[in-house]
């Protein structure tokens, strides 16, 4: 009997062994598929993080592809700007000279070639883009009118344009110059 209880105590001793092997095993196996969820939690925030990242550049890309693209579209529409600024001084005193009074013949003469110089100028320059700004008559406004004088007139309107000083000009949708002008109190 004694050797009975003898293999009924090993028995359970070894039973006992198992157990805790078993149950140190799966306390291994947890810790093993903790350190797994957190490995891969670890890399799904990698992931978005670089995804973001990615997203960013993309939209930093975009716009400067696109600001380079609206740069490109200004200096190919206002490439005359500087020439035809530089020529605001030439048709001022070409209209000058055509607001001459002729009395001769000859002064006739030069007043319709300096007439014909004019047209041709002012011709290939609204080519370009470049036009007047309408000035008398008109109501006085302060993007496109520079008033350097005030007058009075019972006969219009308060803010209306009386007369027009030194022309102004616009290239295609930006004042090079504003009119000089004389505005009603």
């Amino acid at each position: 009997m004694s050797e009975t209880k003898n293999n009924e105590e090993l028995q359970q001793e070894e039973t006992t062994e198992e157990v805790v092997e078993t149950a140190e095993t799966t306390e291994t196996e947890e810790n093993a598929v903790d350190e797994k969820d957190q490995k891969i939690a670890e890399l799904e925030a990698k992931l978005a993080e670089e995804d973001a990242r990615y997203l960013r550049l993309r939209a930093d890309y975009d716009n400067l592809t696109r600001r380079n693209r609206l740069d490109r579209e200004a200096a190919e529409k206002y490439r005359a700007q500087s020439l035809l600024t530089e020529l605001l001084p030439v048709l001022d005193n070409l209209d000058r000279a055509l607001q001459v009074e002729v009395t001769t013949e000859e002064a006739a003469s030069l007043y319709k070639g300096v007439q014909m110089v004019y047209d041709q100028l002012l011709a290939a320059t609204q080519k370009e883009g470049l036009s007047i700004i309408p000035a008398e008559g008109e109501s006085f406004d302060p993007n496109f009118h520079q008033a350097v004088m005030q007058e009075q007139d019972s006969e219009k309107e308060a803010g209306i344009v009386l007369r027009e000083l030194q022309k102004g000009y616009q290239l295609k949708d930006r004042v090079l110059r504003p009119s000089m002008v004389s505005v009603n109190e």
